[in-house]
């Protein structure tokens, strides 16, 4: 007899919830930051209120069409993202149950090989204070592909309440759009050897350091992140110790097969300041870097910019040698030089706060000391002879196309696979609209015929391909290509043999649904699909 109450019921709690929901509507207690950007990864992390299911929209050329979800309802996340294209600009957005982010956008790393670098690198920056937002500010003026930290980066005593209010708030604006890399300092380490800072950032690792030291390369830069503080007797033995992290090191060096090598870490090999030079990091380490070419060391702990001559062992190289760097200018107070500059020192400021700036092009690296201002307060440049890159054959970018054929509006897919090692493709798809990325998806919204052309770059050498895309006026029914067939011996993967039709059953449906392109594109699948694989002319 209550049965006629139930809808009344039913509503009244549904109202409930939605206005519990409002209520209860997350916010974020931390801006997104980037960590472990890879050519193909990338992780954004970020915080929020209460548990939430939170997820990240992504996408390049502007879009946001593909979402990464985060594995747990949480305050804590960190959605790892994977299937990127090498070397390509994403946008993101972060959708936390109600919180929203602004668009912000971030480039993966090149190919391993790529031969233009720009990175970013400073420390002693954690203050929270002006001087610190502005070289952030400045920092990110120059729109770095990667920023190293060298340690103190939430003074004074690396806490989670200070990592926050003096690490990540002042600078959310650089953090959510420039991938960090770091290793900690001594500040870090006073509490708990460094465990807040450990637990609040996403590091590479290494086999036995776990995220305290770690390599990783970039484009055709090999970065190797050192724990000075592990080195000189900081931590306890169950956490780092120097033999293990040594031996680590000279493995990943003679390893490694990169054109450059970058070393970074705390505690400075060589330094006029307040500190002074840490000889148990030069006696230690410096063999290891002379032996293994490592052409440049970036370190922080005085609070000044200082730039060493060439050196090697304990004096000025007399010929090769590796200059050491000491940044620690990135906003807290800069210190007094208590004697004169000794004559290792090329040069040094303890006047000017910045960042230094490193372009690494072929085999030119130049870096510069950047002030909160804007002015080159000291430049180094060094070269070095490189094998001549690999010459492509002019047939070698390859253009895979889902979708030449449709009804306005129409959705497309493209892919391209050039030969050129560490390529970066650029995309006009004929209707005034431009694209980035070896793979992206583009949307007519107009009948027409349309030229798509795609522009593979490596370096001074080039690449092009073209396709066509037929797009038919709204309402126009397209008749179904069928159903492909193939030969017993499986699908392959180029231009359709006979029988094979060159559309695709998505194309003559007007389009497809918006999904992730990893997801669109496994080889597999683009055979079932009869796409057409273009070469260039």
């Amino acid at each position: 007899m209550h049965l006629a109450k139930v809808p009344a019921l039913g509503a009244l709690v549904a109202v409930l919830v939605m206005t519990t929901g409002v209520a209860h509507a997350a916010s974020l207690t931390r801006s997104p930051y980037l960590q472990r950007v890879g050519p193909d990864t990338a992780t954004i992390a970020f915080r929020v209120d209460s548990n939430c299911a939170a997820q990240v929209r992504y996408g390049t050329g502007g879009t946001t069409d593909q979402t990464a979800r985060s594995a747990d309802s949480a305050r804590i996340h960190a959605v790892e993202i994977n299937g990127l294209a090498p070397g390509a600009e994403y946008t993101y957005v972060v959708e936390a149950c109600g919180a929203n982010t602004p668009p912000k956008r971030f480039r993966t790393a090149p190919v391993p090989g790529t031969r233009r670098v720009h990175f970013a690198a400073m420390g002693d920056f954690g203050t929270g204070g002006s001087r610190q937002k502005q070289v952030a500010a400045s920092m990110l003026s120059h729109r770095p592909e990667l920023f190293i930290g060298m340690g103190d980066v939430a003074y004074e005593s690396g806490t989670e309440e200070q990592i926050q209010n003096n690490m990540f708030a002042p600078m959310k604006d650089l953090l959510m759009e420039v991938p960090f890399f770091a290793v900690a300092g001594n500040h870090e380490y006073v509490t708990n050897q460094a465990q807040p800072y450990l637990d609040n950032l996403y590091l590479p690792t290494s086999s036995s350091g776990g995220e305290r030291y770690y390599s990783f390369d970039w484009g055709h830069v090999h970065f190797v992140g050192i724990d000075s503080n592990c080195a000189i007797g900081l931590a306890s033995k169950d956490r780092c110790t120097l033999a293990a992290q040594k031996a680590w090191l000279e493995q990943d060096l003679a390893q490694s097969k990169a054109a450059w090598k970058v070393a970074f870490f705390h505690h400075p090999p060589w330094s006029s300041g307040d500190h002074g030079s840490q000889l148990l990091m030069r006696r230690e380490f410096s063999p290891l870097f002379e032996k293994y070419g490592v052409d440049l060391v970036l370190t922080g702990h005085d609070h000044h910019y200082e730039r060493t001559y060439a050196m090697k062992g304990d004096a000025m190289a007399s010929g090769t040698g590796i200059p050491y760097l000491v940044v620690g200018s990135g906003g807290a107070n800069l210190r007094e030089f208590a004697n004169s500059k000794p004559s290792w020192s090329a040069a040094r400021n303890n006047t000017d706060y910045g960042f230094l700036d490193v372009e690494v092009v072929g085999g030119t690296l130049t870096a510069k000391l950047m002030t909160s201002s804007g002015s080159a307060a000291d430049t180094l440049v060094l070269t070095k002879a490189l094998p001549p890159e690999e010459t492509p054959s002019p047939d070698a970018l390859a253009l895979i196309v889902e979708g030449e054929r449709g009804v306005a509006p129409h959705q497309a897919l493209f892919r391209a696979e050039p030969s050129l090692r560490g390529a970066s493709v650029e995309w006009d798809f004929g209707d005034g609209q431009t694209g980035e990325g070896t793979q992206l998806s583009h949307v007519y919204e107009k009948e027409g015929e349309y030229t798509v052309t795609a522009t593979a770059r490596a370096g001074s050498a080039q690449q092009t391909a073209t396709a066509q895309v037929s797009v038919a006026p709204p309402g126009t029914s397209l008749p179904s290509p069928g159903t492909p067939q193939f030969p017993p011996s499986g699908p392959s993967i180029g231009v359709p043999s006979p029988g094979m039709p060159g559309d695709d059953d998505a194309a003559a449906a007007g389009g497809c649904a918006t999904a992730p392109l990893g997801a669109l594109f496994p080889l597999g699948a683009l055979a079932l699909a009869g796409l057409w694989r273009r070469r260039s002319r």
